[in-house]
């Protein structure tokens, strides 16, 4: 999948009004993603991913533990939408990084998160979180 191709993607599913919000969401969600994985899976992820868009897997060096709420939190902050709104794009770029990944790629960075995560990639879902 090429850089317009994902970008398009995100922009048309979370009805973006202009290319920067898609960006922002892509961004938002791939750094929080970076800081919860472990070792190098990160950069591999990053290697399977257009330069412009892997590079936002590069923007940390931490890797810490956080469950969903937290994850949803962190894009929020990042993004400077609401809670609801973060959930959704988070969901929606987790969704199409889904589909630029190899099968091997998704499996090992699902591997790394625990089952609370599970809802991120289930289609149509924004996570189970309370969000009042």
């Amino acid at each position: 999948m090429n850089f317009d191709e994902f970008v398009g993607q995100v922009h048309n599913q979370i009805e973006a009004s202009d290319t920067g919000e898609a960006l922002s969401a892509i961004r938002a969600t791939l750094q929080t993603l970076a800081e919860r994985l472990r070792g190098e899976e990160a950069e591999h992820v990053a290697a399977q991913l257009p330069d412009e868009i892997g590079a936002y897997m590069r923007l940390t060096q931490e890797n810490e533990i956080f469950d969903l709420e937290e994850f949803f939190e962190r894009v929020r902050k990042r993004e400077g939408v609401d809670i609801r709104d973060a959930a959704y794009h988070a969901r929606v770029v987790i969704d199409v990084l889904s589909q630029a990944l190899t099968p091997g790629e998704l499996a090992d960075v699902r591997g790394q998160l625990p089952d609370d995560y599970n809802p991120l990639f289930e289609a149509g879902t924004t996570g189970n979180m309370d969000t009042s």
